[in-house]
């Protein structure tokens, strides 16, 4: 959970972050430091409480732009960037100071909100218990339906009911193929917020995309993110020449950490557990 917090704190106060985004950050995280990722999609309890953390920490987070900057970090604080701006009251630097009342009212509104949803949870996990017993051929069909139904309300299309079963099927094959789905879901969040954010840079820059290495913050983001997209390339080749360099340093460390050899072992029994250790 301290996890999740963290993985979801940071998404929520950017611009274009989200509950989306901070969610699916938290399950791949928890899922590649899992030492089994295979309980993964079967009920493993990590993958339930880091994305349902990561959600309410964005929640929370995504006011600190709004209210202190006046940016709206996305489309759910926008609207509540508009209907303060209905209210006459404009989000920024100076709401502390001009609207007090406002700003510590949302403050407390969570604390508030955090208890009631507490209250309201505890005696509902027994129910929750028992809708985990319905059978999956019962539960998945009503599932599905459900998600047809909220695609079909978003434009009234049936356009868009094909699209989720198309892509429905294309998420189970990659499952059954072993292609993790969760970043091809990341990147359809993600694929517009970049392209909008590229063309007003580009206007920016007057059409010169070499704006986005000569800038420090962007050249710097781009540099972070080359070099962990190389990593797992770059790692067989600098491991070799690392090691002489680090081995030195751990090998007291790991001479400290091997038991004492018991009486009428060879002496050089520690010595050589040390040097496996070592490697």
């Amino acid at each position: 959970m301290g996890r999740g917090s963290l993985s979801g704190f940071f998404p929520g106060v950017l611009p274009g972050g989200g509950a989306t985004l901070s969610s699916l950050a938290a399950y791949a995280f928890e899922k590649r430091r899992a030492k089994r990722p295979e309980r993964f999609g079967r009920g493993a309890v990590e993958g339930v409480a880091a994305p349902e953390t990561a959600n309410n920490a964005a929640a929370t987070s995504s006011f600190i732009p709004l209210l202190t900057l006046g940016i709206p970090a996305n489309a759910t604080m926008a609207l509540i960037f508009g209907a303060l701006l209905i209210q006459g009251i404009q989000a920024g630097p100076q709401l502390l100071a001009q609207h007090p009342d406002v700003f510590w009212g949302v403050i407390n509104s969570m604390y508030i909100g955090n208890v009631l949803l507490l209250i309201m949870s505890i005696p509902m996990v027994g129910v929750f218990v028992r809708i985990l017993r319905v059978r999956p051929a019962i539960l998945a069909p009503i599932t599905v339906l459900i998600t047809l139904l909220g695609a079909y309300t978003v434009n009234n299309q049936v356009y868009d009911i094909f699209l989720v079963i198309v892509f429905g099927l294309l998420g189970y094959l990659m499952k059954k193929l072993g292609f993790e789905p969760g970043p091809l879901v990341l990147a359809f969040v993600l694929g517009s917020m970049i392209e909008n954010s590229s063309r007003q840079s580009l206007l920016i820059f007057g059409g010169d995309p070499t704006g986005f290495f000569t800038r420090p913050i962007s050249g710097t983001v781009l540099a972070l993110v080359l070099l962990v997209a190389l990593l797992p390339l770059i790692r067989p080749l600098i491991r070799p020449l690392i090691r002489p360099l680090i081995r030195p340093l751990i090998r007291p460390l790991i001479r400290k950490a091997v038991r004492r050899e018991p009486a009428g072992e060879p002496a050089g029994r520690a010595d050589d557990s040390v040097e496996e250790n070592t490697r």
